[in-house]
């Protein structure tokens, strides 16, 4: 396994850092990775673990905000940012991977950006895969959501700590003992952001028709930092004849870092696998 490290040029022109992982033989194809919120790429190693050593080139970036890229934390202006740093991204990551079949996946609100930008930029994926996606609001009451619209328009970039519960990522305690000693984590939003990923939200389940890629959707059922009560509707609403589910029984937030991972990652290569066979045939 090869790993390199470097930078690329995001929206309006803002260098992103991003890293990538490459088989020690050839690739079967290219796998994107978009993390969520106070995320950042190097938080993947078992997708990389279980997936590289099998053929997959996986490549990943810190979103603006996070990470080791430049920004104010838990800060975006518009959600445009986020969908052509992506772009971009995949731009950067088709001139590496060359003819390959590109797949991408996002988790948590990557997860949410990954399905909302298969639906404006569906060219060229191969498919998408959407990990515990925020689709639903956390339960806050309508005053709160009130006042977070309030202060999205006169105190935007305001800080506030989002108090996410680090228990609610995995059932796995080191996996959360990691999340929290990890230097590259942040817990900071603002109004803007949380505005940003509700107007996100509702354009994803109102044009949910409009996804027509291969889909392969998963997440935990006890999942409490991105509920997925409405994870269904919106599958139900996706209209490609190509779509799988898999809701893992007792699951937290991130799968593939839960204590069934080795399951999980296990799906997630059949699917991959079974979707490279079939471009094939």
């Amino acid at each position: 396994m090869r790993h390199t490290e470097g930078t690329f040029q995001g929206y309006q022109e803002l260098e992103l850092y991003t890293q990538c992982w490459l088989p020690g033989g050839k690739s079967r194809a290219a796998l994107v990775l978009a993390h969520g919120f106070g995320d950042h790429s190097g938080r993947y190693s078992r997708v990389v673990e279980a997936l590289v050593p099998r053929g997959y080139a996986v490549y990943a970036f810190d979103q603006r905000g996070n990470g080791r890229s430049p920004g104010q934390r838990g800060w975006v202006k518009e959600w445009k940012e986020y969908r052509e740093d992506l772009r971009l991204f995949l731009d950067h990551v088709g001139r590496q991977a060359g003819e390959l079949p590109l797949f991408l996946w996002g988790s948590s609100v990557g997860g949410l950006l990954a399905l909302e930008y298969a639906m404006h930029y569906p060219a060229g994926l191969a498919g998408v895969i959407a990990s515990g996606p925020t689709l639903a609001p956390v339960g806050i009451s309508p005053f709160l959501r009130w006042l977070g619209r309030v202060l999205s328009n006169i105190l935007p970039r305001v800080s506030v700590n989002a108090r996410l519960d680090a228990t609610g990522i995995s059932r796995d305690p080191a996996v959360v003992a990691a999340y929290r000693n990890d230097p590259l984590v942040h817990n900071l939003g603002t109004p803007r952001l949380s505005t940003e990923i509700a107007a996100a939200m509702e354009r994803a389940h109102a044009n949910a028709g409009e996804l027509k890629l291969p889909l392969f959707m998963l997440f935990g059922q006890e999942d409490r930092i991105a509920p997925p009560h409405r994870n269904r509707e919106f599958f139900d609403n996706v209209s490609s004849p190509d779509k799988e589910i898999h809701e893992y029984a007792g699951g937290y937030h991130e799968p593939h870092n839960d204590i069934h991972s080795a399951r999980v990652l296990g799906d997630i290569e059949h699917w991959l696998s079974r979707h490279l066979q079939a471009g094939q045939a």
